[in-house]
């Protein structure tokens, strides 16, 4: 049995897509539990545009991952197995003098060799000890976001191993310190949105959208939501849940608005779009942040959703996938 939590995902056909290459977004959530969204059967936390791609699209209920960060991210980017890449033995930490090698072809160079505008908004936590393990030195033409694994959500500072804390927030190569302050849930969908709304549609998009929610921030505050979205919750008694309900819910928001810019644009009839969690919620211990992977057990397989074939809407497969297997499919 793999050592794995669940990969929570779905991906969507709007549409049979046109003779032209389709448009790609993938959304990444950052250590979302199984039972927190509503469409698995939750009613705690609702979900409406998540569960609307789920509903739309096909659903994987056996999707297996790594239970950790990096791992997940190099198996994604390179359609590889992490232990062939070096990638397999923990996350990168802010004095990791390594990354993700260079000899490996990534999703986004792959995507450029076919006509593609490739660009990332989020995180990165593949490397950058040097320039070139960068995004944008990696094939993304773009880049807003962070280099590490976790961090504040509005001042941006990273608390890394070994006692060093500093400012991760970069558009490109610069430092952005326009960004201190703003909710990284908000300020990442802000920046899609504008990045679909000012394509240049001549040419097919890739969108990599890597939130930092709902992973937990810095030791002196783990969970942060503004406090309208956890006035939504009144219903969750517990202080921990009902903050982490609210940074679900501004990622659930964030969802329905990358989607209503693809619609707004006329690009949704010719997209794919893929939504997938990295691992399940770490309910306990180290980085956890109150998230609920009801009803399944570590000893279980790994259970999640994403797509793996075209069908129309509602679609179910149990076949089992790795997070590899997205380079190839898409």
């Amino acid at each position: 049995m793999l050592n794995i939590y669940l990969w929570l995902g779905s991906l969507t056909f709007v549409s049979s897509l046109a003779a032209k290459r389709p448009n790609i977004v993938v959304i990444i959530a950052d250590d979302l539990g199984w039972d927190d969204v509503s469409f698995h059967g939750s009613n705690e936390i609702p979900t409406p545009n998540i569960d609307s791609l789920a509903y739309d699209g096909i659903i994987l209920n056996n999707y297996y991952v790594s239970p950790i960060c990096t791992p997940t991210r190099s198996a994604l980017m390179t359609g590889r197995h992490p232990i062939h890449t070096g990638m397999q033995h923990g996350v990168l930490v802010g004095a990791a003098p390594y990354g993700l090698p260079l000899n490996e072809t990534l999703m986004p160079q792959y995507f450029n060799k076919l006509g593609y505008s490739s660009h990332i908004i989020g995180k990165w936590h593949l490397g950058f000890f040097k320039d070139e393990y960068t995004p944008t030195k990696r094939g993304f033409q773009s880049h807003i976001g962070y280099w590490l694994g976790a961090e504040d959500y509005f001042n941006h500072l990273a608390e890394a191993h070994y006692g060093e804390i500093g400012y991760d927030f970069h558009r490109n190569m610069s430092v952005d310190k326009e960004a201190l302050g703003k909710y990284s849930t908000e300020l990442f969908t802000e920046e899609a949105v504008k990045l679909i709304q000012h394509h240049n549609q001549t040419q097919p998009l890739f969108l990599y959208l890597p939130y930092q929610a709902v992973h937990s921030g810095n030791d002196y505050e783990r969970l942060q939501a503004p406090q309208k979205y956890i006035n939504r919750f009144p219903n969750i008694k517990h202080h921990g849940r009902k903050i982490y309900a609210g940074m679900v819910s501004a990622l659930d928001d964030g969802v329905g608005k990358v989607i209503k810019a693809l619609k707004d644009t006329g690009m949704y009839s010719n997209s794919v779009i893929v939504f997938s969690t990295d691992n399940g919620g770490p309910t306990h211990g180290y980085d956890g942040n109150m998230a609920s992977n009801w009803p399944l057990r570590i000893f279980q397989v790994s259970k999640g959703v994403t797509t793996t074939l075209q069908c129309g809407g509602g679609c179910i497969t149990n076949t089992p996938k790795l997070s590899l297997h997205k380079v190839p499919i898409i």
